[in-house]
C-alpha cells in the first residue's frame, strides 16, 4: 500500500537529486519545450528544478535548453506530437489538449473527483503505469500529475449553479468543457495562453484555471470575482511530461538512470504537490487586490455535485463504447488516492 508516509520523505529537492556522475565534456542537448511564460509557477517552481537535477545528476553531460511561451512554435495542442516527431526532446503539456486522445486520464478531471493534488498525482502515475503506458506508447513519460483545485474566475459573482446560467466559460479540455456545458454555461475551448485577450475582449466571461496561474495571467486585474470550494475539488486537468522516445532510447545506460531517476511516482508527486502549494500566495494577490473570493461551503456544494452528476453518466457511457472500464477506473483512482491519505 502506498501512503503519503511512505513518500514524503523523498519529494522535493531530496527526491530528484542524486549523486552527480564524473563530471565530463556535456555530450547531450535536450529541449525542454512548454506553453507558459519562463516566470510562470510550473516552468519556474518544477520543470527548471527538474531540469538543473538532470544537468547536476549527469555531471553535466546532458544540457537541458528551456523554451517557454511556444518558442519553437506551433501550439500548445501541438506539444506531444512535437515530442513524438522530434521537434522537441521534451514537452510539459496538458493532456487534455488533444480531445479524447488519451481518455483513461480523463478519470482525473471529472468533477468533485479528488481532494488533493498530491494523492491525485501518485494515482495518477500508478494507473499511468497499470493502464495507459499503450495510450503513450509513442512516448516516454517522465511524470504525470494533477494541478491543485479548479476553480472558475468571472466578471460576475458565481454562487451556485443558476449562476452559471448562459456565463460564457473558458474550460481547458474535453471534459471541462462538458462539465460547463452541463451546469448551464456556455464552454469555450482554448489553451491557457489564450485567456487573457478573450477576457479583455470580452470573447469570455470568465475562466476556469487554478490560482496558481492566475498571476501569470493577471487575472485578478481581468476579473474581480474568484469561485473555490471547500472539499473536493470542482474539476482538475491532467499534465505528462513527455520524452521523444528515441531521443531517451538513444541515451548511454547511465545518462538513462539519470533521467529514469528524476522521473517517475516521486517526480510527479512533487510536481502535482508543488504546483497546488503555490495556490495560496497567488490567492493572497486577488485578496491583496480587493476581489471578491465566494468559498462554496461542503454542504453547498451539494447542489453542484447533483447538477455535475450527468457528466459522470456520460463519461462513463463513452468509455463503455471504446471498450474501456470506466467504472472501474472511478473504484480504483478512488481507493490509490484513499491509500495515499492514509
Amino acid at each position: 500500500m502506498l501512503t503519503r508516509r511512505t513518500i514524503t520523505g523523498l519529494l522535493g529537492a531530496t527526491a530528484l537529486a542524486l549523486t552527480a556522475l564524473p563530471a565530463a565534456a556535456q555530450e547531450v542537448t535536450l529541449k525542454l519545450h512548454q506553453f507558459l511564460p519562463a516566470q510562470a509557477n510550473v516552468p519556474k517552481l518544477i520543470l527548471d528544478v527538474w531540469a538543473d537535477n538532470v544537468e547536476e545528476a549527469s555531471g553535466g553531460r546532458i544540457e537541458v535548453e528551456r523554451y517557454p511561451s511556444m518558442q519553437l512554435g506551433g501550439s500548445p495542442p501541438q506539444l506531444l506530437d512535437q515530442a513524438i516527431d522530434g521537434v522537441a526532446d521534451v514537452v510539459w503539456t496538458v493532456v487534455g489538449y488533444t480531445p479524447g486522445r488519451f481518455p483513461r486520464t480523463e478519470v482525473f478531471e471529472l468533477p468533485f473527483m479528488v481532494n488533493n493534488a498530491r494523492a491525485g498525482s501518485a494515482a495518477y502515475w500508478q494507473m499511468y503505469e497499470t493502464h495507459m503506458q499503450e495510450d503513450f506508447a509513442d512516448v516516454h513519460i517522465l511524470g504525470t500529475w494533477i494541478h491543485g483545485p479548479g476553480m472558475i474566475h468571472s466578471a460576475d459573482p458565481i454562487v451556485t449553479p443558476d449562476d452559471m446560467q448562459g456565463v460564457k466559460i473558458r474550460g481547458a479540455t474535453r471534459q471541462v468543457n462538458t462539465l460547463i456545458e452541463t451546469l448551464g454555461a456556455t464552454p469555450v475551448g482554448m489553451p491557457v495562453p489564450a485567456i487573457p485577450e478573450a477576457l479583455s475582449k470580452g470573447v469570455i466571461d470568465g475562466t476556469t484555471i487554478p490560482w496558481e496561474v492566475t498571476p501569470a495571467l493577471k487575472i485578478p486585474e481581468l476579473v474581480q470575482n474568484h469561485t473555490e470550494f471547500e472539499g473536493n475539488h470542482l474539476y482538475n486537468v491532467t499534465f505528462v511530461l513527455a520524452m521523444n522516445k528515441a531521443r531517451y532510447e538513444g541515451l548511454p545506460d547511465d545518462l538513462k538512470q539519470v533521467i529514469d531517476d528524476n522521473s517517475g511516482l516521486e517526480f510527479s508527486v512533487f510536481a502535482g504537490g508543488t504546483q497546488s502549494d503555490a495556490d495560496i500566495p497567488s490567492r493572497q494577490i486577488a485578496v491583496d487586490a480587493g476581489n471578491n473570493i465566494v468559498t462554496v461551503s461542503e454542504a453547498d456544494a451539494a447542489a453542484w455535485r447533483e447538477a455535475a452528476q450527468p457528466v459522470y453518466e456520460a463519461w462513463l457511457a463513452e468509455m463503455e463504447e471504446k471498450g474501456i472500464d470506466g467504472q472501474a477506473l472511478i473504484d480504483e483512482a478512488r481507493q490509490l488516492m484513499d491509500e495515499y491519505e492514509g
